[in-house]
């Protein structure tokens, strides 16, 4: 049956052997089963610019993508925090779609939305705040005009800050706030949500203004490889090895 797959929180890189090991293994096996493959952000561990694409392993990543992509699967990105600064050169190295965040679909019938996830998660200030500062186009284009390597340094302190003052901070914080979750899916119409950030993947029903909506959390790849299944049958995780 036709059907599409939905992965995100990969956080890529040669520091990673495990995640690289098992994106390679999927992307060869299941992923051309799929007539599309969406990963809804932070494929990377970080992306410091499209300027970074001969990498040795950012290389493979994306001729394994682009080989995909042959094959005849559908490839949609969407930026998460980690690698946000994606852009159309990556997109095309890969034969991908950028999409923007969030994005409605319908999926085979049922309106869906996509989202990295990282902006319902409200309660957690600091990080908005940081989120505000980097999306910000100016910031953008001054921090893509320096060389490759200090964007590379500088996003290795923000790393390690950001491993700090997570240890500091309630797991709740850093979780989806409910008010947040309503207020995107009233803003479009009351879809099916999928979405990642949190690394918590499960299945939540949310009634807003007496629909009900599903919202469906995609784990990261550091300590469990899963995706989601979806055709005109409905949703549910796809088996992956371990």
């Amino acid at each position: 049956m036709p059907h599409s797959l939905f992965i995100s929180d990969l956080h890529l890189s040669a520091e990673q052997p495990h995640s690289m090991a098992a994106f390679r293994q999927f992307i060869a096996t299941q992923a051309p089963q799929a007539e599309a493959l969406y990963i809804l952000g932070d494929l990377f561990e970080y992306w410091a610019g499209d300027d970074d694409l001969d990498d040795p392993c950012h290389a493979q990543i994306i001729g394994d993508l682009g080989s995909l992509a042959a094959h005849g699967t559908r490839l949609y990105l969407l930026h998460g925090n980690r690698d946000l600064l994606m852009g159309t050169t990556l997109a095309q190295a890969c034969h991908a779609t950028l999409l923007q965040d969030p994005t409605l679909i319908d999926l085979y019938g049922t309106p869906t939305l996509l989202s990295h996830g990282d902006t319902l998660c409200t309660d957690d200030t600091e990080y908005q705040h940081y989120r505000a500062q980097v999306h910000d186009p100016g910031f953008q284009q001054q921090f893509l005009a320096k060389p490759l390597q200090e964007r590379k340094a500088y996003i290795e302190q923000l790393r390690t800050r950001s491993r700090h003052e997570k240890r500091g901070k309630d797991d709740a914080i850093m979780d989806v706030n409910d008010d947040a979750v309503a207020a995107l899916l009233r803003e479009y119409r009351y879809p099916r949500l999928i979405h990642g950030h949190t690394h918590r993947p499960n299945r939540h029903e949310h009634r807003v203004d007496g629909h009900r909506c599903e919202r469906w959390v995609l784990g990261d790849w550091e300590r469990n490889v899963n995706a989601l299944r979806c055709d005109a049958s409905g949703i549910d995780w796809e088996t992956l090895p371990a």
